[in-house]
């Protein structure tokens, strides 16, 4: 718990102990008077690996579990709001940090690394906003993955700070007060101020890396879907809603376009259409449905190798009158600007 000093509670919170000298400038008053200390962390990878800092500009680190502190600070922009101290659970040398300036009409987007303990600092962030930073975390599967919460939004580093890009879709413009990953759904959840706590999945996005950004286009594996008789049917006899799979098609673009889907089985073509795709990660709604017109193809290549009248499928459709795939491997292809990729799409048995 801050104050002034660091405190520390061994006994959930009867007992506390000041495990520190005073960390601030020795506070200010005023209207709103300050010299507190505004962010802790310890390191998930050392006990007793102690960082500090406070609401005018003071950063200290602690090695050995509070006994003795060093001031950080020194190479850092001067008298601003630390706002957030997150030490790496990769690296134990490496410790991120987000200022904020906005109290002083500073405006500027400040995050830091240091790899030696906050001896030397590296400024991130060279395209971001003039939005000032609430927060940085790093994501708990991915090293290189970071996330950034500013005044206006929420940002997303896949190379460790180097550049960022916003993730927008869905989010308001709001002030981004903290981001957690959820460690086993790898599911982010931010919490905004004034517009509650959103929630989406990054399993995708902890994929990433510079290998898959220096391509054109790049496909991820679609997860296995099971097949169910009901497929096409109303959900209840009162709903108007028609039970149907929701498969994604996750893929990345270099550049935004248009891109032709096709799903095909073996050389036979059972559905194809044209998406609109922004430069990025794009997630693709399919239902496992088949063209009407291409049905009798595909009761064909079902059948070619059926001899007996009796052992031929006969395909049928849903109540909503469309036809689905049937258990099986599919192939989906992209195409954009002559660039084809592929993935499978296994529907598998009930």
């Amino acid at each position: 718990m801050g104050a002034h000093k660091l405190f520390r509670s061994l006994n959930q919170g009867d007992d506390w102990e000041a495990i520190s000298p005073d960390l601030t400038k020795g506070g200010k008053k005023g209207d709103v008077p300050f010299g507190t200390i505004s962010a802790i962390h310890e390191s998930p990878l050392k006990f007793g690996l102690l960082y500090a800092g406070t609401d005018d500009g003071q950063v200290h680190v602690s090695k050995d579990g509070g006994n003795t502190w060093a001031n950080i600070s020194e190479k850092l922009p001067k008298d601003l709001w630390v706002s957030r101290i997150q030490a790496s659970k990769y690296e134990e040398g490496r410790v991120y940090l987000s200022l904020n300036g906005y109290r002083w009409d500073n405006f500027n987007a400040y995050i830091f690394v240091s790899e030696n303990y906050g001896e030397t600092w590296k400024k991130l962030g060279s395209n971001l906003p003039l939005e000032p930073v609430n927060v940085i975390k790093e994501d708990p599967q991915n090293p290189d993955l970071l996330y950034v919460g500013t005044d206006h939004g929420l940002y997303v580093s896949v190379n460790r700070g180097l550049d960022f890009m916003p993730m927008e879709e869905g989010l308001p413009a709001v002030p981004i007060h903290d981001v957690v990953v959820h460690p086993r759904e790898n599911e982010l959840i931010v919490g905004t101020h004034g517009r509650s706590l959103y929630l989406t999945d990054v399993s995708y996005l902890q994929k990433m890396d510079q290998t898959v950004m220096d391509k054109e286009l790049f496909a991820f594996d679609i997860e296995k879907v099971k097949y169910r008789d009901a497929w096409g049917d109303k959900r209840r006899t009162w709903s108007e809603e028609f039970s149907q799979p929701e498969i994604d098609l996750v893929l990345y673009a270099k550049n935004k376009g248009n891109l032709t889907v096709s799903i095909k089985l073996d050389d036979v073509l059972l559905k194809q259409w044209v998406e609109t795709i922004d430069a990025g990660l794009n997630y693709l709604e399919y239902n496992a449905d088949v063209d009407n017109k291409r049905i009798a193809n595909y009761e064909k290549h079902l059948n070619k190798n059926k001899e007996q009248k009796e052992d031929k499928l006969l395909l049928e459709n849903g109540g909503n009158g469309k036809y689905y795939l049937l258990p099986g491997t599919y192939s989906v292809e992209f195409e954009k600007d002559g660039n084809v990729i592929k993935a499978n799409l296994l529907i598998e048995d009930k």
